[in-house]
């Protein structure tokens, strides 16, 4: 049934927009990426400050984005964005990476995660050897890999049959995950251990690399810069999706208001817990701990410090409950986008239409369809770090986005502007390039490959603006 005779239905709130905010925010990347952030920088101001400069960041993008969100509440958020700044090209080229790798890889990334934390007490979902259900050449399918895929299915099919559902999955287990996130603080506070507080806050802003063996080099120079851009593309990555309630402008109640509101409150509640939790890392576990934690696992290393080894059971359920809820969101916003692209004869025709639930179900499924190949490649990982680059491109070009719209478009409506406008988006704009040309520079084999995906979106783009053309003049 096409959307001629359904449309999209105003059916969520300031609250839901809130939950999907921080839903989608909060996967499984702050119980592990800390690790990585502590072997950078190797100190406790150090990974604070990261946390709080990604934090920043974050909150200065939400606040910006809400000008745009009252400009153009409608599906499709970021992509509309791009569109309306420059030109369908760039829009596209957003669009398309979203479908290629951002957001399905983001998708199946999560899925996994539920997937191996799940193994906590199935043993057969253990990422082992001795669990490998076939292999074909160097490609091995784990359990573990299924069930992702059948997660991401159940959590696809249930998005189908109408928002209100998604709804309430959404809230009721990002309500669970932050209710949980706020216990493990707070237990921080009651198994507060002075002498490894005192001992990581020593010096605390001396950068140093650490290494698995307990020695340390001192990183000094330039070299700051980049083991701070380095360490900034796992908080990023966790800090990420706080846009894909701009996805959904067509379901929710009031746009032009509670958008960017719920933009604003989703991320300022994430960026506070998110620190928390890392000065509650620095509570109870030594430096060293924390960035070489058994597989990363910070959280469940904190967890076990505080409870024995039942904390590790504690763990393994809220991050499967935080990243259920998490997928969720991604897969309930992301098809809104490629929705918006079949609109604009830029996708599959069939992702334009809506259901009798007035959801793009065709859009869900072929998002599902990505993401399920995603998991089995395993590349998932290797795709969402080459990316990093990328995303914060399009987030800076987003903003710059403002400034053009204001020149070109001075008389629009504009419900909300952007708050500390022009200060605050061009303090984003000079700290987003910096973070990418850092990149450039210190981690390049975090740029190409993302730079690459998003050229592979040019020659696509022209073969759909012909194809277009000649479905414009058959008809």
């Amino acid at each position: 049934m096409s959307d001629q005779n359904v449309s999209f239905k105003p059916s969520l709130g300031l609250f839901d927009g809130t939950m999907i905010v921080a839903g989608s925010m909060i996967g499984s990347g702050i119980f592990i990426v800390s690790a990585d952030i502590t072997r950078n920088v190797g100190s406790a101001g150090w990974l604070i400050a990261v946390w709080i400069i990604t934090g920043f960041m974050t909150l200065t993008a939400a606040l910006s984005y809400g000008e745009l969100s009252a400009m153009f509440p409608k599906a499709g958020g970021q992509y509309v964005y791009l569109k309306e700044a420059y030109n369908p090209l760039v829009g596209f080229l957003y669009g398309w990476s979203f479908f290629a790798v951002i957001q399905t890889g983001t998708i199946a990334a999560v899925g996994v995660a539920f997937s191996k934390f799940a193994g906590y007490f199935f043993p057969a979902l253990e990422l082992r050897e001795e669990n490998i259900l076939f292999q074909l050449g160097s490609l091995k399918i784990y359990p573990a890999q299924l069930v992702s895929i059948i997660l991401i299915m159940f959590l696809t099919y249930t998005n189908t049959k109408g928002v209100k559902g998604g709804k309430w999955v959404q809230n009721i287990f990002t309500t669970t995950k932050l209710l949980s996130l706020f216990g493990l603080i707070i237990a921080g506070i009651i198994y507060f251990k002075p002498e490894i507080w005192h001992a990581n806050w020593t010096n605390p802003f001396d950068i140093q690399k650490l290494d698995d063996k307990g020695g340390v080099t001192a990183v000094v120079g330039a070299g700051i810069l980049g083991a701070i851009a380095a360490s900034m593309v796992g908080s990023i990555f966790s800090s990420d999706a706080w846009n894909n309630v701009t996805f959904i402008a067509g379901e929710m109640r009031n746009p032009k208001r509670n958008i960017g509101l719920s933009l604003f409150l989703g991320t300022i509640i994430v960026t506070i817990i998110y620190v928390c939790a890392n000065l509650m890392y620095t509570a109870v576990l030594p430096l060293h701990d924390i960035a070489f934690a058994p597989q990363d696992r910070v959280a469940v290393a904190a967890s076990n410090a505080m409870f024995g080894n039942m904390g590790t059971y504690v763990i393994a359920v809220m991050i499967m409950v935080s990243t259920f809820g998490c997928n969720n969101g991604l897969i309930l916003a992301g098809a809104r986008v490629y929705y918006s692209m079949a609109k604009d004869g830029l996708f599959f025709k069939n992702a334009g239409t809506l259901n009798k639930h007035s959801v793009p179900a065709w859009a869900l499924w072929s998002q599902c369809i990505v993401a399920a190949i995603l998991c089995l490649s395993g590349k998932y990982g290797d795709l969402l770090d080459m990316v990093s680059f990328v995303v914060v491109i399009f987030y800076v070009l987003t903003i710059i986005g403002i400034f053009i719209l204001r020149s070109k478009r001075p008389d629009a409506e504009r419900p909300y502007k952007a708050f500390g406008y022009p200060l605050l988006p061009a303090i984003y704009i000079l700290m987003g390039l910096a973070f990418c040309i850092l990149l450039i520079i210190y981690k390049r084999q975090f740029t190409w490959p993302g730079l690459i995906i998003v050229a592979v979106g040019i020659p696509l783009y022209y073969i759909a603006i012909s194809m277009k053309s000649k479905t414009s003049s058959q008809d």
